[in-house]
């Protein structure tokens, strides 16, 4: 792999690479591929990886790659900063070594499964299309991806990818709502919008689809979307999307209209995008049914990590479910989303940090709440509760973030869908002993 002409002058010396998560070691593994040396650190120090970032390391690199965990006021960016280092976002600097086409997808919500959905039909297209970004695989590992010219990559771009950019110009960008999240990281909406707009002024090209409640936002917060800007309104456009696959209902309808949106600009032929709804899936972790068992439905939804996407979790049922919720705060009204979450909940058994304030706030709305100190007990307590009223659907939809109690929203999933397997596998009567997760 040969290093960007705009990299070289600044690897003579070891590149430092913060934060050596997923696009940590991504980022390592592809410069150690153009010949650099690379120097990481990370605030969890581990055999290799230094766990202090100060003036005296700065001073030994000119080129910094950081993780999307470091907001732009993170002092080790500043120390890096004040040293005279280039700084850059992981995928910022994996968009340099890019020689195809860029597809950028963001959104509060939708973002993974628009981006998967939209390569897998660009695929079927007779296209080389890869899904790339946030969903889990970083751009940065090209290894994976083979040589990038004429090929597509559909890019998820979350806020905190998108804050930093200063190289990255997508041919096109997909953005599919915006709506409360992560005010634990930005004080307030508009600077959460504004990490996002950033995207809208990097466009290489005059292609940009948006959502509905991203135009609202755009107008609260005084921003003017470009005249070719796409507006994609749900309102009676529902008969396009395909009758009987995952789209067929919110939140997923809206993501296909915006795919299809998409489909239409570009001008390719519309049957390969609805032969690709039909047979398209989405993730374990989003709304996805566990099993039946005694009446009781259970639903995975633990990608769900903001209040946006539990309420329109919520909304898929046509009854009041019984509800699993709660996690750690990433900021915002939490009262008020319980206040909006109430009316379709019929009881909730609530996890985490944030499982006091959630029963507090549906207590005063006339519903029935317990706090549990684990997720098993929660799962044993809306089962118990689920039977009494068969039929009946468990949603575990937490609303909040996984890091109070696991690792990320997969392990939180899996620990949810062991719970409700082992008790349906228990002798009756005998309450299973909780797995490590």
């Amino acid at each position: 792999m040969q290093l960007p002409a705009a990299l070289a002058p600044l690897a003579r010396r070891p590149v430092a690479v913060l934060g050596y998560g997923v696009s940590g070691q991504a980022a390592t593994a592809l410069l150690k591929q153009c010949g650099c040396g690379v120097e990481a650190y990370d605030e969890k120090p581990a055999p290799g990886v230094r766990g202090e970032f100060s003036a005296v390391e700065a001073k030994r690199h000119d080129l910094v790659v950081y993780s999307p965990g470091f907001p732009q006021n993170h002092p080790w960016l500043k120390i890096a900063r004040g040293a005279g280092c280039e700084c850059l976002g992981e995928m910022d600097f994996a968009s340099l070594f890019w020689q195809g086409r860029l597809i950028a997808v963001t959104g509060t919500n939708g973002k993974t499964t628009l981006t998967e959905f939209l390569a897998t039909a660009l695929r079927r297209q007779g296209l080389s299309a890869v899904p790339a970004g946030n969903i889990g695989h970083p751009l940065s590992r090209l290894d994976d991806l083979g040589a990038t010219e004429g090929r597509v990559a559909v890019c998820e771009v979350s806020s905190f990818q998108a804050e930093g950019l200063r190289h990255l110009s997508p041919h096109a960008l997909l953005w599919t709502n915006f709506d409360e999240d992560h005010l634990d990281r930005y004080a307030n909406l508009r600077d959460y919008f504004e990490a996002k707009w950033n995207l809208v002024t990097r466009l290489a090209q005059p292609k940009l689809i948006v959502g509905e409640s991203v135009a609202q936002a755009a107008a609260q917060f005084g921003r003017t979307l470009p005249a070719f800007a796409k507006i994609v309104r749900r309102a009676g456009l529902m008969q396009l999307v395909p009758a009987g696959s995952v789209f067929a209902s919110q939140p997923q309808a809206e993501n296909y209209l915006i795919a299809r949106a998409f489909w239409e600009m570009e001008g390719l032929p519309m049957g390969v995008l609805e032969e690709t709804a039909r047979s398209f899936s989405t993730r374990r972790n989003r709304l996805a049914r566990v099993v039946e068992w005694e009446g009781v439905t259970y639903w995975n939804d633990s990608k769900g990590t903001n209040f946006h996407a539990t309420l329109a979790a919520l909304e898929t049922f046509e009854q009041p479910v019984i509800w699993i919720g709660g996690g750690k705060s990433k900021g915002g009204d939490i009262e008020g989303f319980a206040g909006r979450a109430a009316g379709r909940v019929r009881e909730a058994f609530l996890i985490g940090e944030t499982g006091g304030i959630l029963a507090a706030g549906l207590h005063q709305r006339g519903v029935a709440a317990t706090v549990c100190e684990s997720l098993r007990e929660a799962v044993e307590k809306a089962h118990a509760a689920g039977r009494h009223s068969a039929p009946a659907s468990v949603l575990f939809s937490p609303g909040f973030s996984s890091f109070d109690m696991f690792h990320d929203y997969a392990e939180r999933g899996l620990a949810f869908e062991q719970a409700v397997l082992g008790l349906k596998a228990a002798p009756a009567g005998v309450i299973p002993e909780a797995s490590p997760a």
